[in-house]
């Protein structure tokens, strides 16, 4: 896949003031990016719940540090050029203060979250006219304890085509994070939907990681699972067909077994599951269209049981 050209008008940082970007969410991805976003020179501002020492991140057998302001008060911060949403999307709710004290009228909302509608779950939280980009995040990396982020593979972030898309991809330039516009981001978020469609759910439920889709059996499932998510897609107005079905199934097979999913991390470390955003987001769409999905069904049955009993342990 082609990278995306460096655009003539990047500014030169060296001569102006770097942008001021805040990463709500200090998760795998939030802190990932965050880190990258500071060792490229820009001002970056880490917004998280609880507090954090530093931050660090290991990826190729290397750890290192990012010195990035890290804040845990909405009240300590002021209007920035860059806002990266990447809690998960339960959590999306729970950003609203942050939002609202980080938005200014220039300011941009980027949305690093899985599922799809990250435009209309967003929008209800930020100032009347916020720009707000949603994203698809082809990222695989790992919160391994506060602060810390093991990163496995891939820095891709796709965005619909546009005047944004350039302001973005302009703006991570030189981070190592490659931003692709796409023309047809309907059929992009389908895609990366696809991407954890069967491997989050099984990894989560099986507690095992991506290495089990090595068993033929597990494949089988898991092309049955994606087929009639498939038919949901085309519904919705995704490209989607056989051809991302074999993509899909050839990335879980040449995929580092040790990897994992966002789903089995939650649940290994206790945390609240994303299903309703993912099985649940086919399930409810074929509902609309009238298709029938009883395999994804049966998965978020599952799922919605695990959930409860994580969400009941959190309380005790």
């Amino acid at each position: 896949m082609a990278q995306t050209p460096q655009a003539a008008s990047v500014p030169d940082r060296a001569a102006a003031a770097p942008a001021r970007v805040a990463v709500i969410g200090a998760g795998a991805i939030g802190g990932y990016v965050a880190a990258l976003a500071r060792w490229a020179g820009l001002d970056v501002t880490l917004c998280v719940r609880s507090p954090l020492r530093d931050l660090a991140v290991e990826s190729g057998g290397e750890v290192r540090a990012a010195a990035v302001r890290i804040v845990t008060d909405p009240a300590r911060v002021t209007p920035v050029d860059w806002v990266l949403l990447t809690t998960k999307a339960q959590d999306t709710a729970s950003a609203e203060g942050w939002l609202r004290r980080l938005c200014g009228p220039e300011t941009v909302v980027a949305v690093l979250q899985n599922g799809i509608d990250q435009e209309e779950r967003v929008v209800p939280l930020v100032p009347r006219g916020t720009a707000v980009l949603p994203t698809v995040v082809y990222i695989s990396a790992e919160r391994i304890a506060p602060g810390r982020v093991r990163h496995h593979v891939a820095s891709e972030l796709h965005v619909p085509e546009g005047p944004l898309a350039d302001r973005f991809a302009a703006l991570l330039a030189g981070t190592g994070l490659r931003v692709h516009p796409v023309p047809d981001f309907t059929t992009a978020v389908w895609r990366k939907l696809f991407t954890n469609l069967a491997a989050n759910p099984l990894t989560a439920l099986l507690q095992q990681r991506i290495g089990v889709f090595a068993d033929p059996e597990m494949a089988a499932l898991s092309r049955d699972l994606l087929r009639e998510a498939a038919a949901v897609a085309r519904a919705e107005g995704a490209d989607i067909g056989e051809a991302d079905i074999a993509r899909t199934l050839e990335l879980y097979a040449h995929a580092p077994p040790d990897g994992g999913s966002s789903m089995l991390y939650d649940r290994l470390a206790g945390r609240p599951l994303e299903h309703e955003y993912l099985t649940g987001a086919v399930v409810r769409a074929a509902e609309r269209h009238g298709i029938e999905t009883p395999l994804n069904r049966m998965l978020l049955v599952l799922l919605r049981a695990v959930d409860r009993d994580l969400r009941a342990g959190r309380q005790e």
